[in-house]
């Protein structure tokens, strides 16, 4: 290989990982009818984006048009992506309807919440709830938040959809407002759960599915990391291709061998995996994350551990590519002075 690195350094922080969610079938859930008088019952709001779940595709183009592109999601639904303008929404859409809508950015309503409010400003809001119960004809069905949960993602009941929250835990700002039906928050189960009744299933991904679901999700965290950077007035990371192959290579590989690290037995760390590409840097860093729900999910978690927000953040970078495999997710950043 020819060329000089300097000034190596890569995120060795504690490796991220979105805990496997406990999915329980419990034919002995206890269901009890709560006082009514003492609980607050939080209301499916009248006014913004939330009033289009459930509603037609066309009820929503009436409104927003046509999106920047649509691609596949790991859940079925067909994912709108609204890019325009400086607002940033995700819309998914399953047999002509709307089941549900994330937004990243301010200027597009999601009351009763709003983008980059704080916490106590949301409590104030909204009865937080470390149980969430949803109930249909399928059966019932219980999600136990834990603390770090209610102050990082919460999910709230609002009516008949539900919210889930991301909070930004070192700025203490709301991130990203995920709206969702019942039948999508069972899909994704983004809590620990317990059931009675018969759980909500999809048909199993073909190959072919997973690999446009996973390249989508390579964009969206891409334009994501981007949206993130701006917020701290940092510059937009360009799209390196040959940093992506290495990013995707990894992915693969962790999947295939079932490990979760930063070194692989095969192609090494990234130093090695960089130089076998020929890619020319100053500084690198690597994310990675597996088994989050998503693009939002996982960039949401590697902002609020310290160790991946540096390098998310850092005012260094130029470049970035970005592999996904079967929800194994890996973040590459380059610091690069020259084209290659």
């Amino acid at each position: 290989m020819i060329g000089i690195w300097f000034n190596q350094f890569y995120s060795r922080d504690k490796v991220l990982v979105d805990d496997k969610k406990k999915i329980v079938e419990n034919e002995s859930l206890n269901i009890v009818q709560e006082d009514s008088s003492e609980k607050v019952e939080q209301k499916r709001p009248k006014a913004g984006i939330s009033t289009y779940i459930g509603k037609s595709l066309h009820t929503f183009q009436e409104e927003y048009g046509e999106p920047s592109r649509q691609e596949p999601s790991y859940h079925g639904y067909t994912w709108w992506i609204y890019n325009q303008d400086g607002k940033y929404m995700m819309v998914g859409v399953d047999k002509e309807k709307v089941v549900t809508i994330a937004v990243a950015t301010p200027g597009i309503d999601v009351t009763p919440f709003q983008i980059g409010e704080n916490l106590e400003s949301v409590y104030k809001k909204v009865e937080m709830q470390p149980e969430i119960e949803l109930k249909n004809e399928d059966g019932v069905y219980r999600f136990e938040l834990f603390e770090d949960d209610l102050n990082i993602k919460p999910l709230i009941s609002l009516g008949n959809i539900y919210a889930q929250l991301y909070f930004d835990h070192f700025e203490g700002k709301l991130l990203f407002v995920r709206f969702m039906d019942g039948d999508t928050l069972i899909k994704q189960r983004p809590y620990d759960m317990s059931y009675r009744g018969k759980l909500v299933e999809q048909e199993p991904l073909t190959d072919e599915e997973w690999n446009q679901a996973d390249s989508a999700a390579e964009t969206q965290i891409y334009e994501l990391t981007n949206l993130v950077r701006k917020n701290f007035n940092l510059s937009e990371l360009g799209w390196d291709q040959e940093t992506r192959k290495v990013a995707y290579e990894h992915s693969q590989d962790m999947y295939d061998t079932e490990t979760f690290s930063h070194d692989s037995e095969k192609y090494g760390d990234l130093a090695n995996r960089l130089s076998k590409k020929n890619i020319y840097y100053e500084s690198a860093g690597e994310n990675i994350a597996y088994q989050y729900t998503d693009s939002l999910a996982v960039v949401s978690g590697w902002l609020n551990s310290k160790g991946h927000r540096e390098t998310l953040l850092n005012q260094d970078f130029t470049h970035i590519g970005v592999g996904v495999y079967r929800k194994y997710y890996t973040q590459n950043f380059i610091e690069r002075s020259w084209e290659q």
